[in-house]
């Protein structure tokens, strides 16, 4: 019995195994029920008392079989959820890829058409001062698309485990993929920082996944222009359990009927049809509870207040609180 228990308690978490015990026959005694307390920590046993029939025997092993059978099926199924859930992930993260490298194009697009205007202006001008305008001009948008090209490499780097994060360089890295996107839609930014340093030890890549996917959902809901705000500040340990890093991000879009709003962290639920693919803030769901954050969210399709507010919690650790205080 003992060395039979450390066995069984490292099951997986479907699996009941089956023992069948002979015993004797006879009245409960003291000893017969010291035994049972010791059968106890096996789990599932089936006695069968002797002398027996072949037929009795017969028919519990086939009763401890096909509940063994039924174990493995509930494994299979199992199994498949899992795959089908990490299928999920890779989906929505290369979703989350596409998205981002096709606003990487569009702000790489924009200054080298600059460059190309520039320089055919430069071919055809004559005046020193004019052409020296013009190199400027070239040069700042080259150094443009340089930038963007830094924040695309420190995305694609970043390190897949928790190390000290400044947010709010990683805010303005996500607004520069997205600049040409809110310039086209003509949404105004606005950020407000209340705690600087704004360092907590994190995952940067998948922080970096959250706003972005938050970001471009603001974006999403205002087609038509609005103003997306972005705040950092510290909230205390009186509020809640430890000090954190609240970041929001707040559009002033057309908001999340009430109806659906308890439902938007789960898994095919989406706000923009056909366009959708309800994955987005599933998967943003699963990386908060991963990395210990939290996340909030209220909406509102009133005209008057109509837009929608999420707040990403991040725990901050105690040494950069006392460094920083």
């Amino acid at each position: 019995m003992q060395k039979l228990e450390p066995v069984l308690q490292e099951q997986p978490s479907w699996s009941d195994f089956p023992i069948i015990l002979l015993v004797s026959g006879g009245r409960v005694t003291a000893e017969s029920e010291r035994l049972r307390h010791l059968r106890i920590p096996i789990g599932n046993v089936l006695l069968l008392e002797r002398p027996l029939r072949p037929e009795t025997l017969l028919g519990t092993l086939e009763v401890a079989l096909r509940g063994r059978h039924r174990q493995y099926q509930v494994r299979d199924q199992i199994e498949q959820v899992i795959q089908a859930q990490n299928a999920l992930r890779r989906s929505e993260k290369l979703a989350v890829t596409g998205r981002l490298a096709a606003s990487i194009a569009h702000e790489i697009n924009n200054p080298l058409e600059s460059v190309t205007n520039l320089l055919f202006l430069l071919r055809s001008e004559s005046s020193p001062e004019k052409v020296r305008k013009y190199l400027d001009q070239a040069e700042q948008e080259l150094a443009r698309v340089t930038e963007i090209t830094k924040h695309t490499l420190r995305y694609y780097r970043e390190p897949n485990k928790p190390v000290e994060v400044d947010v709010e360089t990683l805010l303005d890295s996500v607004l520069a993929l997205y600049h040409s996107r809110l310039q086209a839609a003509h949404v105004a930014v606005q950020k407000e920082v209340r705690f600087v340093p704004a360092f907590a030890i994190t995952n940067p890549g998948e922080l970096r996944q959250v706003v972005a996917n938050l970001i471009g959902n603001a974006l999403d809901a205002m087609r038509k222009g609005g103003t997306l705000r972005l705040r950092i500040r510290r909230e205390s340990a009186i509020r809640i359990q430890k000090p954190s890093l609240l970041v929001t991000i707040a559009d002033t879009g057309s908001g999340i009927n009430q109806d659906l709003l308890p439902t938007i962290f789960e898994p095919f639920v989406t706000t923009k049809g056909e366009t959708g693919t309800g994955l987005g803030l599933w998967v943003l769901q699963e990386l908060a509870e991963k990395n210990g954050w939290s996340v909030r969210v209220r909406s509102s399709t009133s005209p008057k207040h109509r837009g929608t507010v999420f707040s990403v919690l991040i725990p901050l650790q105690t040494s950069r609180i006392n460094l920083v205080a």
